[in-house]
């Protein structure tokens, strides 16, 4: 072989060789499995993250599913359903182990108290399938169809934890741009006095001013805002009874929030309280929520549901005591609920509603004043050991003076209130007042700029 043929094989080699080393890189790049931060997830569609989800093409809107394991293995799934054209559902789960998609007929459960409106809370509940140990489950009204399409929700309470607080406080709901600012502060002071260590809260609107005491206490760790806006799928009423205002859903849909909110606290909190802000269920012959339901569980035992009188406080009925007519509050708009301590006369012909302490894992389906299904009894507590006390409009209209009761059990937690309060009020009123000052410097730059002189007077912090 001549030297130029030994040149030109000896590059032929060579050009083979590289070419043979860039497909091999080539390949094992593309064919070694990419890095993954976590497992897996062989389940298709959307998850769902809104508190409130629209399915399509049925009138049915999903809360949340959770897992309850207290008779047999199945999802309850919280919705709201209309009661006359809902009729068939089904559980689409996919199983954890393989993805595969297994539908189960939903039995829709739909709860007693609707108070003559078209559309109230269901549960719907779904067997789960062996051997499937389903974390997300879609609901559609057929079972045929694309899961893709569907979206999904996490099954809640999938996992048992070890209670985590004594008294979680469920509120339900916070709507009509709600403003009343010190009356909702002192209610949280309350709570936390007599025992809470947590109050959910399903929020609609309230004013600018009450948003930012509710970011103070989420801040802080005590409060925990659920969206709840019903309004955007709903024509809804502010009276609990069709009769009253024909609309699609009673008062802001506040027994669904009370029964997500119950099943969302089951296996975090021993007791929840089911009650409004401007309630407080009071002990009378206790000091406080932990004393009192350690006496009320030591002398009844297997019961679960503790219902309390309700009595009203007319806010129109003022105490003559000025000690706690404290002028620093005064700025604050709402009621001081230490100067309320007169309540109404009973009456003992009409309906008295009880608010309520309960063992979540007791609880099946829950109304506002009374427990709809539950494991174990319940127990209607005598005034002498605790009240609600309810600090609102009159009931029984305009009685004077001399024909109200005076209870003043309030007024024994004045000094821990009273404290508390001003300690919230003087965080929150520096930002408030920095926040004006700074928006009323902004508009004095704007309006100089402009040549107008404005007033600084006539802003008030």
């Amino acid at each position: 072989m001549s030297c130029y043929g030994r040149i030109f094989f000896f590059v032929m080699v060579l050009f083979v060789l590289i070419l043979y080393l860039l497909l091999y890189y080539w390949v094992a790049q593309n064919s070694l499995p990419s890095k993954s931060t976590g497992p897996i997830d062989l389940c298709q569609g959307e998850i769902a993250r809104d508190t409130i989800t629209a399915l399509k093409y049925n009138k049915t809107f999903i809360i949340a599913p959770y897992f309850d394991k207290r008779q047999i293995n199945l999802t309850r799934v919280i919705g709201i359903v209309h009661h006359n054209e809902v009729r068939d559902l089904y559980c689409w789960f996919c199983c954890q182990s393989d993805g595969k998609v297994s539908v189960e007929r939903a039995a829709i459960d739909v709860h007693s108290d609707l108070f003559g409106f078209p559309y109230g809370t269901a549960d719907l509940l779904c067997v789960e399938p062996q051997n499937c140990d389903p974390n997300y489950v879609s609901i559609h009204w057929s079972p045929k169809g694309n899961i893709v399409q569907l979206p999904r929700f996490e099954i809640k309470n999938r996992d048992d934890k070890t209670l985590s607080v004594q008294f979680t406080v469920c509120i339900s709901t916070m709507f009509g741009n709600y403003n009343n600012v010190l009356q909702f502060i002192q209610s949280i002071e309350m709570y936390k006095i007599l025992g809470a260590q947590k109050v959910v809260i399903y929020k609609t609107s309230c004013s600018q001013l009450m948003e930012k005491a509710l970011e103070f206490y989420i801040a802080e760790g005590t409060v925990e805002i659920i969206p709840w806006p019903i309004t955007s799928y709903f024509n809804v009423s502010s009276y609990w009874h069709f009769s009253m205002d024909t609309k699609d859903i009673g008062y802001y849909g506040q027994i669904t929030a009370l029964n997500d909110c119950v099943y969302r606290n089951m296996y975090r909190s021993k007791f929840v309280l089911l009650n409004d802000i401007d309630e407080i269920i009071l002990p009378i012959k206790h000091l406080d929520w932990k004393t009192m339901m350690s006496s009320l569980q030591e002398q009844n035992p297997g019961t679960g549901i503790f219902l309390f009188e309700n009595h009203i406080f007319p806010k129109t009925v003022y105490s003559s005591n000025e000690a706690f007519n404290v002028s620093s509050w005064s700025a604050v708009p709402g009621i001081n609920i230490l100067q309320h301590i007169y309540k109404e006369p009973d009456r003992p012909w009409a309906f008295s509603p009880r608010k309520m302490i309960v063992d979540p894992r007791k609880v099946i389906q829950t109304s506002v004043h009374s427990v709809l299904k539950a494991y174990g009894g319940s127990l209607e507590v005598s005034r002498d050991i605790a009240i609600t006390y309810h600090c609102r409009d009159p009931l029984q209209g305009n009685i004077p003076k001399k024909f109200l009761i005076k209870d003043p059990t309030l007024w024994r937690y004045n000094l821990s209130l009273i404290k508390n309060v001003n300690k919230v009020l003087k965080k929150q009123y520096f930002k408030w007042t920095m926040k004006k000052v700074l928006q009323v410097f902004s508009e004095a730059i704007g309006n100089t700029f402009k040549g107008t002189v404005i007033d600084i007077s006539t802003y008030k912090s």
